[in-house]
């Protein structure tokens, strides 16, 4: 069981598989039963976001045991909990815990 952290500029906490993309992020949530997955929201302008992570848990119930929203967008974050909070199982841990960038 992994621990998989999706964030396109802050560095890997240890303990946890670095996805840098949604499609990279993909790859180990479809390989790999995850334990806890950390999201960002924006992942570089234009790209895809957070939000289709955890789309894609919705429609194929691969849920982890805990899902942490580390976004500082706020926008991203309402959206991520409000369809997570509605749809995920109750076993399954949602936490929000915003984490700064730091751009120097």
């Amino acid at each position: 069981m992994i621990n998989v952290y999706l964030d396109d500029l802050r560095p890997r906490p240890k303990g946890y598989k670095l996805a840098r993309t949604v499609k990279q992020c993909l790859k180990l949530i479809k390989r790999n039963k995850v334990n806890v997955l950390s999201l960002d929201y924006d992942l570089g302008f234009g790209r895809p976001t957070g939000f289709e992570i955890v789309q894609y848990v919705m429609k194929s119930k691969r849920y982890p045991k805990k899902i942490i929203l580390h976004t500082a967008n706020p926008f991203g974050r309402i959206r991520m909990y409000h369809a997570l909070k509605l749809n995920k199982p109750r076993n399954v841990a949602l936490v929000v815990r915003p984490e700064p960038i730091s751009l120097f």
